[in-house]
Order: structure tokens, then C-alpha cells, then sequence
């Protein structure tokens, strides 16, 4: 496979306060990894970040990925290395977009945290914007948006228990436990600038349907984190399995819309769009939900909950991020102004709900 360098998705320059001992790591890793040069590797940094941490550890004839958690206080299920890393190493001979895990460290005297090593898939990762020179004609655009729908029926067809991961389960009860834990986790980050979310927690609480279904779920399934090949626009890999578990798929489909901004959105929706899914051709957020649960043979008569619960989670998200800025646990500028984003989605919810 030729790999165009326009579409390949490079790293940057180490961020200073996510940086770490560099010379430790490759210490370590050659101890893991057979034939390693003795030369240190080059590393750098992957866009985004806002939750684990990605790096580039470049040696002149192999690119390795390493994933480590952020600084500052996390939340107590989250940022787990060592679940992300078996998570990854047993899913791949059912899913084979699933990157090949190399190597795990839970020795906190290596960086502080326990990290772990990866190949690297090379390839295209769509952010934002495409770049000028890499147009999407309308066909290529429907094309790869209905493959996305068409690869996350298939991860949510894999058979759990043939895979090792069925004690990712916690039973039933999945979409109360959702709603309960991202409650909680909200009050927990909330700061003196944002909204309480109360009158969207509560309407969760109230309305939510049971299961619809136990399947294995991503967590965060959006398009900036599948890698493409360049020349066909073929989903090659899968990225981002921190928060993966066994849970109901339609709160998964819910997670996933909520990143999926469409051309018709408002300026708010628009602004904070991390990948390009408005471009002409993208399925609407309806249209995708149409064709995956055609697949799956699942309802859509409580499409309404399941979004407004993916808007919630990420506010969540972003709550959970900002409260480490504003506390002074990073010094990230990008982080800045999400609490101006979990106001703006507090908004989009009670629209939503009519509240």
C-alpha cells in the first residue's frame, strides 16, 4: 500500500507538561521488544489528547506507539492501561482492525503511571478538516460513512464470549448504570462556571428504556479515530479502546452521534466538530441510525433518549478535562474554554428534551 504523506497523520513536538523520561521507556522496552536499536527514538506527540495521552517513539526501521494517562486527578474506572491494553490483545483475532498490542508496564518507577506500546498503522486519520489537496467527492464521502456504520455493526457483532472478554459484563442494568455513573461523574467535575445539568440528569433518569441488547462496545466510535488507507478510503484500523466494555448497542450508536456534526447543525454544534462529517455525501446522524439498526434489527423509537444521553456523556467528558485545567493539573491552553462547551450542550440537551 502506498501511503500519499498529505494523509498521513504525523505527530508533534512533546507538549511539556505530558512529557516524560523518554530514555526509561526505551530502557524498558528493549527488554519487551526483540531487536530494538540501542539509539533512543525520536518521540513525539499525536493531536487531540484530551483524555490518554498518544506518542509517536520513531527508531529508523519501526514506528511504535505508546498510550499513557493524563496527568492530574482522573476518575476512578477511567484511564485504565492495563483493561485498554487486554482489551486490544484479545479482541484482535475476532476484529482485525483492532492495532497489535506489543507491550504493557504497570512498574511505576519507568514514568509514574503504567503505559503500554503498539504497532503503528500507518495510514489516514480525517480530523477536522481535510487537507485542500486530498479532496472527498460526494460518492467518497457516502462511501466511507456507510462503511463507519457498516464497521461498527461488525464490531458489535462479535461474539463476546469467544473473544475472552465476557467479565467485561456487568450483567444487566447496563443503560441505569450508564446513567447513574456519568450523573455522579458530572457532580463530581462540576466547577462554579457551568450549568448543574439537574433538569437532564433527571430526565434520563426518568425515561430510560431498558436494554436492548449485550454486545461488545467501543465507547468512543467516531471517524477521527479510524485509520483509512489513502488511496481507497478502506477502514484499516480501529483506535481508542480505553473506554471499551459489554454493554447495550444502542448506547453506543447514542456515543457516537454525538461527535456526528452534519452540515445543518447549528454554529455551536458546528464549532466544536472534531471530524469531517458535515462534508456533502456524509449520511445525516438519521441516516446512520437508520442503517445500523436496520442491521441489527434493533428499534428506533427511543432515538431521543439515546441522544441525549451522548450529549450528556460528553459534556461529561469535557467537564472531567476542564476541571484538571482549572485546577491546575494541566497546562494545556486547549482546555481553556470547554466549559463554555458543557454550558452549550446543557442548552442542546434541553432543546432537545423540550425542557
Amino acid at each position: 500500500m502506498t501511503i500519499k504523506p498529505i494523509a498521513v497523520d504525523h505527530s508533534s513536538p512533546v507538549r511539556d507538561d505530558d512529557a516524560f523520561d523518554s530514555a526509561a521507556v526505551h530502557s524498558w522496552l528493549r527488554g519487551e521488544v526483540p531487536d530494538l536499536p540501542e539509539a533512543l527514538p525520536s518521540v513525539g506527540q499525536f493531536p487531540g489528547g484530551a483524555s490518554n495521552l498518544t506518542y509517536s517513539l520513531s527508531y529508523p526501521e519501526q514506528e511504535l506507539i505508546l498510550r499513557r494517562p493524563p496527568a492530574g486527578t482522573k476518575a476512578r474506572s477511567a484511564h485504565d492501561m492495563v483493561r485498554e491494553f487486554q482489551v486490544q490483545q484479545h479482541l484482535r483475532d475476532a476484529y482485525p482492525l483492532v492495532p497489535k498490542v506489543l507491550a504493557l508496564c504497570t512498574d511505576p518507577e519507568i514514568i509514574g503511571d503504567d503505559f503500554y506500546v503498539m504497532e503503528r498503522i500507518p495510514g489516514m486519520i480525517l480530523r477536522r478538516d481535510v487537507p485542500a489537496d486530498l479532496p472527498i467527492t460526494e460518492s467518497k464521502a457516502r462511501q466511507l460513512s456507510e462503511t463507519t456504520t457498516d464497521t461498527l455493526v461488525n464490531l458489535h457483532r462479535v461474539d463476546v464470549d469467544a473473544a475472552g472478554l465476557a467479565d467485561l459484563s456487568r450483567g444487566p442494568g447496563y443503560v441505569a448504570r450508564q446513567i447513574s455513573g456519568w450523573s455522579n461523574r458530572y457532580r463530581a467535575a462540576r466547577t462554579d462556571n457551568v450549568p448543574d445539568f439537574q433538569t437532564v440528569m433527571a430526565w434520563l433518569a426518568a425515561n430510560q428504556p431498558p436494554d436492548v441488547g449485550t454486545c461488545l462496545i467501543h465507547g468512543d466510535f467516531r471517524l477521527d479515530n479510524l485509520v483509512l488507507d489513502p488511496d481507497t478510503f478502506e477502514i484499516i484500523g480501529v483506535l481508542d479502546w480505553e473506554l471499551a466494555t459489554v454493554g447495550d448497542p444502542l448506547m453506543d450508536l447514542g456515543n457516537s452521534m454525538a461527535y456526528w456534526v452534519q452540515a445543518d447543525d447549528d454554529p455551536g454544534m458546528q464549532l466544536a466538530r472534531r471530524q469531517p462529517t458535515h462534508l456533502p455525501g456524509m449520511l445525516t446522524r438519521e441516516e446512520f441510525v437508520q442503517r445500523y439498526c436496520n442491521a441489527m434489527r434493533l428499534p428506533t423509537d427511543d432515538w431521543l433518549f439515546y441522544e441525549t444521553y451522548g450529549l450528556f456523556r460528553i459534556a461529561v467528558i469535557v467537564q472531567q478535562i476542564y476541571y484538571r485545567f482549572h485546577h491546575g493539573q494541566t497546562q494545556n491552553p486547549a482546555f481553556a474554554e470547554f466549559w463554555r462547551y458543557s454550558e452549550y450542550l446543557e442548552q442542546r440537551c434541553r432543546r432537545l428534551l423540550g425542557v
